[in-house]
């Protein structure tokens, strides 16, 4: 069944409009859909609609709602990964895996061992990586679409943990603690807001890594080997939502 995104003022009582030109092309022209036909909706924030087409043009499609429900494919757990930002097309992988996995936000971190520079045009990377989100979401029918912000430097993030209830930092120096023994007790047991850093190729440097600690983050381990940079955020999110949603 296919999937499209709305606003939510575009739901009514008993239809719904879509009038994104694009989405209007990939429905009438790739999947060839024509009147009677059924698709499901989501409205970005809330509700998914199951509806059938009742009439269709270049401006608009127009959907009679058959059902509603909320969410069932969002996990209660919101997780943003704050991704140290990695060269070449490694982000992309992240964004599509982490987004088909449960991730909520995706925020890039330039940080001291980032090999990729800010010329001024990062924002263009960022429309491209939340275009991948967008795919990512209608491929595993999740309900809403986890946005990839702009990118922010290490003491921008660090200003941020008091938004969460717990901050975890998985480093390769840690050989103690593991993220089982966090999210099995507290504060991990209890947390649905969770924020997971991960670093660039290089790591993290060792200023990085005290201060991230100092101001609050929980270094634990993901294991007793050494994972790449776009595959540990995808194994803390996987470990998180085992443990505290299955």
């Amino acid at each position: 069944m296919s999937r499209f995104f709305v606003s939510p003022d575009a739901v009514g009582d008993n239809t719904i409009v879509i009038d994104s030109r694009e989405d209007i092309h990939h429905l009438s022209k790739v999947l060839r859909l024509r009147e009677g036909d059924s698709i499901d909706i989501s409205d970005s924030v809330s509700w998914e609609y199951r509806c059938v087409i009742t009439s269709m043009d270049k401006s608009a499609v127009l959907l009679k709602i058959i059902d509603k429900q909320s969410f069932a494919a969002e996990p209660e757990t919101r997780i943003t990964l704050f991704q140290g930002i990695p060269k070449g097309s490694k982000f992309e992988t992240i964004v599509q895996k982490c987004v088909e996995l449960g991730v909520d936000t995706i925020q890039p971190v330039f940080m001291d061992r980032t090999v990729v520079v800010d010329k001024g045009n990062y924002s263009k990377k960022i429309e491209r990586l939340n275009k991948i989100s967008a795919e990512a979401v209608k491929q595993c029918k999740r309900g809403m679409v986890p946005q990839v912000l702009n990118s922010i430097k290490v003491p921008e993030m660090i200003e941020s943990f008091d938004d969460y209830d717990l901050v975890l930092f998985p480093y390769e120096n840690e050989k103690g603690i593991t993220i089982k023994d966090v999210l099995t007790d507290e504060p991990g047991a209890g947390a649905t807001n969770i924020a997971v850093i991960i670093g660039p190729e290089g790591g993290f440097s060792e200023k990085e890594a005290e201060t991230i600690v100092e101001a609050g983050g929980l270094s634990v381990s993901l294991g007793k080997t050494t994972l790449r940079t776009e595959t540990a955020g995808m194994a803390a999110i996987a470990m998180i939502l085992y443990e505290l949603e299955l």
